[in-house]
Parts: C-alpha cells; structure tokens; sequence
C-alpha cells in the first residue's frame, strides 16, 4: 500500500496563493507517496462572492473531514510561510496520533508549538525531496 501525505497550510486570506501545493504535490508523487490535499475539495468553496460567504461554510464538516484526512495519512506536511492557526492544529492533530510531521516554517523564530510537534522542520519546499529520500 503506498504511503500517504496530507498537505496542510494556510487557505484563508491566501486563496489565490495555493500554487505551493502543487509544488508539495508533486515531491510526494515523485517519491512515492500518496498526496491527500484538502484543497482539492475545497478550493470551490473559497470562491465566495459575498462578503459574508465564510459564515455559510459548514465548519464541522470541514474540520470532519481535514481530521479524517489525517488520520489515513502516513505523515502530514505543514507549509507555513506566515502563521495559521488551521495549519497549527492539523499540525498538533498529526502529532496526537502519532503521524510523523514535516514543517516547511518561513517564520522567523517560530512559536515552541510548532517546533515541538514538527518531528523536521524545513525551510524552504525544495528540501523536501531530500526527507523523503532519506527515508524519513
């Protein structure tokens, strides 16, 4: 069965800025592992119109299936150019089920959380090829 890696980051406020996941993406594919990418599913919901549109999104079932996601993961990625508390808690989830965390963190002196359930903490993305060559 191949492995599998959810890619986590920061959507909101950065809908137009996602092409980092298909950078992610395609590292995973590259080196054998299965990407589960919330965006993909999601990324229609983000192209609300009203002002208002994030009240409407049905949180539960986002979360429900973010945390689903990351339970079949293998590992989770977490890209963080600028702080996301969403990124932050799929971040802490992964950890508290004993998944093996990789974060690529822009952040200059990131918080203790995040260093501390980041079992690798990269960076920039292009690094991250040489984790999984390592066997990681």
């Amino acid at each position: 069965m191949k492995r599998k890696a959810f890619i986590s980051g920061p959507i909101q406020g950065m809908e137009k800025e996602q092409s980092y996941r298909h950078v992610i993406r395609e590292i995973c594919i590259r080196c054998g592992y299965e990407p589960l990418d919330p965006w993909q599913r999601e990324k229609v919901i983000y192209k609300g119109t009203k002002p208002d549109w994030w009240m409407k999104v049905p949180a539960a079932d986002f979360i429900k299936r973010d945390l689903e996601d990351i339970e079949k993961c293998d590992i989770l990625i977490a890209y963080l150019p600028r702080l996301s508390a969403g990124t932050c808690m799929e971040l802490f989830y992964a950890k508290l089920k004993g998944k093996k965390t990789i974060c690529i963190c822009q952040i200059e002196n990131p918080n203790p959380w995040i260093m501390f359930h980041s079992d690798i903490i990269l960076k920039s993305i292009e690094e991250l090829g040489d984790v999984f060559k390592r066997d990681f």
